[in-house]
């Protein structure tokens, strides 16, 4: 059943910005203080923290903002089960989560945000107009072919299904909960099945800025970084095969 989509209230809702960490303690602080400068209030932001040996929890209980909340997990790993906990934890009526080294892209929150007022899934995008990739060229080349993997298998017209960048109405988890495994592919899985429960999605451009420090998830060495796009195909093949 397709949930009752309404336009947004005229009083402004409360946004709630979801951080996964691990070891992110040089870029965690700028990248809280982009947040709650692009996003206009009421705000909470959460951080749900892999138990970072460098001390990313720390440094954003420094910041002494009441605003934001650290959930550090002791055991747990993975960027798909840190969603999943802190949609769980968060209590906002749009709920939005981007990646904890991106303080530059914070700044397209505010239209991330604003497109909630008529759709359900917002998804900021590399690969409509105005958008764009900057990173290494083997990073880019592989995100065109996840996506035109991903059109050709699951449809629906979404050009950048392995974004993990957006704002999503909490309706929208009466119906479709992302699946807490996995690195971006959960998110595939997620926008797939946000189109196919009839949510409204639409893509917004974004500019997605080289990485300047701290250490990257998804590319920790070439054979890790194929690894990771032959899980992300199956994730894809197994979604669309799967019963509705």
């Amino acid at each position: 059943m397709t949930a009752t989509k309404d336009s947004m209230p005229g009083d402004a809702p409360l946004v709630s910005v979801i951080l996964a960490t691990y070891n992110e303690k040089d870029s965690i602080g700028e990248t809280v203080k982009a947040v709650l400068t692009h996003v206009r209030p009421p705000v909470e932001v959460i951080i749900v923290d892999d138990n970072s040996p460098d001390g990313t929890a720390g440094a954003v209980k420094v910041l002494n903002d009441p605003r934001v909340r650290v959930v550090t997990r002791k055991r747990a790993r993975g960027l798909a089960s840190a969603i999943a906990l802190g949609i769980a934890k968060s209590t906002g009526d749009i709920v939005c989560w981007i990646d904890a080294d991106m303080s530059a892209e914070c700044r397209y929150l505010p239209a991330m945000i604003e497109g909630t007022r008529d759709h359900d899934l917002v998804i900021a995008s590399r690969f409509v107009k105005g958008g764009g990739d900057e990173r290494h060229p083997v990073r880019v080349y592989a995100s065109h072919l996840i996506n035109g993997f991903a059109n050709l298998v699951l449809g629906h017209g979404i050009k950048d299904y392995d974004s993990c960048v957006c704002a999503v109405r909490r309706a929208v988890f009466d119906e479709v909960t992302p699946i807490a495994y996995g690195f971006g592919d959960f998110f595939i899985e997620f926008a797939y099945n946000c189109r196919r429960r009839g949510f409204r999605v639409v893509e917004v451009p974004y500019v997605l800025g080289a990485r300047e420090g701290g250490e990257s998830k998804s590319f920790p060495s070439l054979g890790g970084f194929l690894w990771l796009g032959f899980k992300y195909c199956v994730r894809i093949i197994a979604v669309r095969l799967r019963p509705d």
